[in-house]
């Protein structure tokens, strides 16, 4: 992998997971105000969950460039061709 393609992926998974850490603290926080009487674990799951999919993400695309794409050909019949 060249450095062209890294560079790109790490701005990426870095700008997602700030996304997604802040998205999931959010919402612990709101979570923990609303229902939880002011308790502290719906911030740190919400924290963990938003990681946790960065994670995935990042994975998923420093992994992107190493998959294989195939095509699915079918197979066409002649009108000449006869059944068994």
């Amino acid at each position: 992998m060249s450095e062209e393609e890294l560079g790109p992926k790490w701005d990426r998974c870095l700008a997602n997971s700030a996304i997604k850490l802040v998205a999931g603290l959010g919402i612990g926080v709101m979570l923990s105000a609303a229902f939880f009487k002011r308790r502290t674990w719906p911030v740190a799951f919400g924290s963990g969950v938003g990681l946790g999919m960065a994670y995935a993400n990042c994975q998923h695309d420093f992994r992107s460039s190493f998959l294989l794409h195939g095509h699915m050909v079918k197979e066409q019949y002649s009108s000449t061709s006869k059944e068994l």
